[in-house]
């Protein structure tokens, strides 16, 4: 099995095996590893970009749950080619990557230039939210909704995703339904603060490497004075591509049982590696587990 979440990743270190005193809870990674076919599922390809650089390649999944309307606009964005040969004009360290139309001036076919704000979903019903246990400072209840961080208000039951590392979101000017074609991705520590405050409508699934590896901005706020070093070479809807040349990626299904424990495994830390263990997990640091499809890893393995 193909393990492709950084978190993941840092599970399998020699370290990271369960002790007797802590068998209620297993290890992260033999979590994943055991975790049956059925708590996995597809990575959406009608909800997915291939965000083409010339660093490499970024997946996103967006979601069109919490943000209907930009996830169909960004989708029309990419079947113009409105992306294509523009840039990723703004490189924070530690804050975000933006993307998109500098100068607004690029003509617009059938999508639109600018949205309402789709800052929180109205009603989220408490079955379709995994919670992560435990106090967060910005939000009575965060957890996980099919696959996406997201906090959640269960006096009023709206809800909302959560700004964690790889959250992809609509930029915007002072005006709050301003935005519309500048997209962000969150390449640091959670910006929590901001939420709320923009559209968050997905996250990266595969790629934060080749965000790190784009040029950072010497400008006010991180823009590049040569934006052109970060080119985004073409945006495209998954499904629009031929199958030869799609990822088959699987995510852990954030509502499964071996999710549940994952997030308790995050919380106790019950690898002998751990000296303290906190009893706490924060939602941005409780990865969503990535691998690519069995069948592929099967075909690999036959060679």
């Amino acid at each position: 099995m193909n393990i492709r979440s950084p978190l993941a990743l840092c599970a399998l270190l020699p370290f990271a095996f369960a002790s007797a005193a802590d068998s209620e809870v297993r290890a992260p990674a033999q979590i994943i590893a055991e975790a049956p076919d059925d708590h996995w599922r597809p990575a959406d390809l009608d909800n997915t970009l291939y965000l083409d650089t010339v660093e490499g390649r970024v997946i996103i999944e967006l979601s069109p749950i919490f943000a209907p309307a930009h996830t169909r606009n960004i989708k029309a964005l990419a079947r113009e080619g409105f992306y294509d040969g523009l840039a990723v004009y703004r490189v924070a360290e530690g804050f975000v990557a933006q993307g998109g139309d500098q100068s607004g001036e690029k003509p617009i076919e059938g999508a639109k230039r600018s949205l309402a704000a789709e800052l929180t979903l109205a009603e989220l019903s408490p079955e379709a939210f995994t919670p992560v246990a435990g106090p967060d400072g910005y939000a009575p209840q965060t957890g996980f909704v099919q696959g996406f961080p997201a906090a959640r208000d269960p006096d009023t039951d709206e809800a909302w995703l959560a700004h964690c590392q790889g959250a992809f979101a609509m930029a915007r000017g002072a005006e709050l339904n301003s935005g519309g074609t500048e997209f962000y991705i969150v390449i640091g520590q959670a910006q929590r603060y901001l939420d709320r405050n923009t559209t968050v409508f997905g996250r990266v699934l595969e790629g934060m490497t080749t965000l790190q590896k784009l040029s950072r901005g010497e400008g006010p706020m991180g823009m590049l004075p040569q934006p052109e070093r970060n080119r985004i070479e073409r945006v495209r809807v998954a499904a629009d591509l031929p199958e030869k040349e799609r990822a088959p990626l699987q995510v852990m299904k954030t509502d499964s049982d071996s999710f549940r424990e994952l997030i308790a495994a995050r919380r106790h830390r019950p690898e002998d590696w751990f000296v303290y263990r906190p009893d706490y997990a924060d939602v941005c640091a409780v990865g969503i587990p990535l691998r690519a499809a069995p069948e592929l890893s099967a075909q690999v393995s036959d060679k």
